[in-house]
């Protein structure tokens, strides 16, 4: 239900917002912008995480969320006119997120559209999650 509700906001506010989308490349890597990884831990162990990302679960396992939680870390990693990027598994979570931080809260957030699957099926090899 907490996702159809969040889906709901998301998709109002989209209507009148610009969001910056991007892949997921191995060439935006090199970028020097920061990336939250916004899986599971679970995920993180899974299928490692990229190098140097900053990983902040956002949804848990059973799609639940606590936003003040999420920004309470996050803020401890950029500042709210830092441009920074979010990643997930393929993007479908990052695409509501990103929405709803760029949107909603004036956050500047590039969407890396293919997350983490995209970059290891072209040759990237994450780095292990370790915590």
């Amino acid at each position: 239900m907490k996702r159809i509700v969040f889906g709901l906001l998301l998709l109002a506010t989209s209507l009148f917002a610009e969001l910056k989308q991007e892949w997921a490349t191995e060439n935006f890597l090199q970028k020097n912008i920061k990336i939250i990884d916004i899986r599971t831990p679970a995920e993180w162990r899974e299928t490692g995480i990229v190098k140097g990302s900053y990983p902040i679960m956002f949804f848990d396992e059973q799609g639940n969320y606590d936003v003040p939680k999420f920004l309470k870390a996050l803020n401890k990693v950029v500042k709210k006119d830092e441009q920074f990027a979010l990643i997930c598994r393929v993007g479908s979570r990052t695409g509501m997120v990103s929405e709803f931080l760029s949107n909603k809260l004036g956050y500047k957030v590039i969407n890396l559209k293919g997350g983490i699957m995209k970059l290891i099926s072209e040759g990237y090899r994450p780095v292990r999650y370790i915590k």
